[in-house]
């Protein structure tokens, strides 16, 4: 035993074992490598080597014995990280982000409106042939005026949770004409919440509950998701409240031509009615997209589905809480995927040749917008914005959707197949770079109400706002006196105060912000007037 431990010693100071036992303790020098030192080891010195060759044997079985048991090691381990036939673990993502996805409930009450019904054929015998009790058009084949009485209406939604103080993010389609709104959270409790800002062209909102310490659900980048990534849509599909289905990504930056802004994910987790609104999140339990809409021909999910992505909602989140509506920049053209103008000119006949299948074709440019000041012209083809490729409308659709009016781009384009390169300011809808802020109903300067039965009947109409005050504003401008009964803005009939709220609130958005007032005075006459908001 001593003689084998002064041997062991003895062994340790050589260095060709020196090497063999290094190359036990490090991983990082190869079998190899070693084995090429051995030979030369063993051409230098061997007479020594044939002294400890009894002892060679044993330390090489030593060695075989360690990576072997390493190997099994690691290969057992890797085994027991990813459960058969389960390629990734999706609790932890599904138990992080459930407690953030909420029930809305939209009610819409009962209401009375005025509505044109076709007259019964038989009432010329039946019926009031002179007119006394209704309609004077009663019994000659027209309509009759009636009121009707609305029954209640509910619909149910999803949202998230996106701060413990209570804001939330749904679908606009969620809460478009809400007279009340519910919100059930996780734990079953019920709030009232109001709406602090929509917007249609991306089918978002932003509504709240009052309280504090709400489980906020973590925001994820959506610009980093990758096709064929895991995911999880989380909602309330059919009242079915909690509910969790699982997909993949398999598709980035899809255009439907559904909404104004358009820059979809797109997934094969199911996504039915009532998961609208509700959070699409990856494996680590983030929100990156909220779910928007299904593509079927039935009216539920047959592999199709599509959310928002977070990219998108973090502006229009932003500019709801600062301005209260969306700054939206555009660069001033028309145009789609170059792909499909290909196909499209193909169908037609026509052989195109642009220079490359990816990128925007501008199909047409705006007058005094920023792609016209830059140089753009129709025809050209945008192939990368601020150096990032453009394959698709839908990725320059993501680009802008984060943009403001007066930012600017630098923008790289084919004209005639040759590159260039231009920068571009960035407008808003009107064609200037001025923030953009909603005007209210007082912009206008009156006092309003809906015209009483009796005024309605004097002046066969059956819908109006009627002026019962004029101060200074926009209507003393415009030479609208009180009494004028107002029935049009913008080709939209005006059937209650709520409805020109809003009719305003559009218009001062809009590329054109003026009223265009359709109406009549109290004598029967008609009257036509145009309200500049600005």
């Amino acid at each position: 035993m001593l003689k084998w431990n002064k041997e062991i010693r003895q062994i340790g100071r050589n260095p060709f074992f020196a090497l063999i036992f290094a190359s036990v303790a490090n991983k990082g020098v190869s079998l190899l490598i070693a084995s090429m030192q051995i030979e030369k080891i063993f051409k230098q010195n061997n007479k020594t080597m044939k002294k400890y060759s009894k002892y060679l044997l044993s330390a090489m079985c030593v060695i075989a014995v360690a990576f072997s048991a390493g190997a099994f090691v690691k290969a057992n381990a890797a085994a027991a990280t990813v459960p058969a036939g389960q390629p990734v673990d999706l609790t932890y993502a599904a138990e992080k982000a459930l407690p953030s996805v909420v029930h809305i409930l939209n009610t819409r009450n009962s209401k009375v409106q005025t509505v044109d019904v076709q007259t019964d054929p038989f009432s010329d015998f039946f019926g009031d042939p002179f007119g006394f009790f209704g309609s004077p058009n009663q019994g000659n084949g027209g309509t009759q005026k009636r009121q009707v009485r609305t029954p209640k209406q509910q619909g149910s939604g999803s949202g998230v949770i996106i701060s413990s103080d209570g804001y939330i993010v749904t679908n606009n389609h969620v809460v478009d004409g809400a007279d009340e709104l519910t919100v059930t959270t996780n734990d079953n409790k019920e709030y009232s919440a109001r709406i602090i800002g929509t917007d249609k062209t991306t089918d978002l909102a932003l509504i709240k509950i009052e309280g504090k310490n709400f489980p906020a659900v973590s925001i994820g980048n959506s610009d980093d998701l990758k096709v064929g990534e895991w995911v999880l849509a989380i909602g309330n599909p059919f009242n079915l409240t909690n509910t969790v289905t699982a997909g993949i990504v398999s598709a980035k930056a899809r255009t439907l031509y559904a909404n104004g802004v358009e820059s979809f994910i797109q997934t094969d987790a199911a996504i039915n009615r009532g998961n609208s609104g509700g959070a699409l999140v990856n494996t680590r339990g983030e929100l990156i997209g909220i779910n928007a809409m299904l593509y079927s021909e039935t009216g539920s999910y047959s592999g199709y589905g599509f959310a928002i992505p977070t990219a998108i909602m973090n502006k229009v989140v932003s500019d709801l809480k600062t301005y209260g509506t969306v700054q939206r920049a555009f660069i001033g053209i028309q145009g789609g995927d170059v792909k499909n103008y290909i196909d499209e000119q193909k169908n037609k006949g026509k052989e195109i040749d642009l220079g490359t299948m990816e990128g925007v074709y501008v199909a047409k440019v705006s007058e005094e917008s920023g792609a016209q000041a830059a140089g753009i012209k129709e025809g050209d083809v945008i192939v990368s914005v601020d150096g990032k490729k453009i394959t698709k409308f839908g990725e320059l659709s993501a680009i802008l959707a984060n943009k403001r009016p007066g930012d600017k781009l630098t923008l790289t384009y084919l004209h005639n197949k040759i590159k260039k390169t231009t920068t571009i300011t960035l407008k808003n809808e009107q064609g200037n770079t001025n923030i953009v802020k909603k005007a209210d109903l007082d912009v206008l300067g009156g006092n309003f109400r809906e015209v009483p039965e009796t005024l309605k009947k004097q002046l066969n109409i059956s819908f109006g706002l009627e002026v019962i005050k004029v101060n200074n504003g926009k209507l003393k401008t415009a030479g609208i006196n009180k009494g004028f009964i107002i029935q049009k803005v913008n080709d939209t009939p005006v059937k209650s105060i709520d409805a020109m709220q809003q009719l305003v609130k559009d218009a001062s958005t809009s590329k054109d912000p003026v009223l265009y007032i359709q109406g009549i005075y109290p004598t029967g006459k008609k009257g036509y007037f145009a309200v500049p908001l600005e």
